[in-house]
């Protein structure tokens, strides 16, 4: 059986701020955003495509109590991308938020920051040997 992990839930304390965020400060594409009275489907996706993030509005206490803590303090996604300086300049001028300061792992560059929710994100470029490999 051919599967794929199509889309994660990302519970967010607003659907608008969310897409203010992703699709206004991180260039992420609005896929879906239908309405169902009392609440939305909305999904966005990175630039490069991928799997998508379905932004899901806390409506109860434990969800509300759960934003930015999904993942139990750790990383929970990772943004995978083709140019690290490039992204990680865009994102500093779009005032994203930083936890340290870029370093080089044997898997790629990477730097961890968190969007405006608290959710802890992985920026990842290629690492320094396959950039020098590709002439960059």
């Amino acid at each position: 059986m051919p599967a794929r992990i199509s889309a994660i839930a990302l519970v967010v304390p607003d659907y608008d701020d969310a897409i203010a965020f992703y699709v206004g400060k991180l260039g992420f594409r609005l896929t879906e955003d239908i309405d169902h009275g009392r609440k939305r489907w909305v999904t966005v996706e990175p630039p490069g495509g991928g799997t998508r993030l379905v932004l899901a509005r806390a409506e109860v206490p434990d969800q509300r109590a759960a934003i930015g803590h999904q993942a139990g303090g750790r990383v929970f996604l990772f943004l995978q991308t083709d140019d690290f300086v490039r992204d990680h300049a865009a994102m500093l001028a779009a005032g994203v938020h930083f936890e340290e300061s870029p370093r080089h792992e044997p898997y790629g560059s990477v730097a961890v920051w968190r969007d405006p929710f608290g959710n802890r994100w992985d920026l990842i470029g290629p690492s320094v040997s396959e950039d020098a490999r590709q002439g960059g």
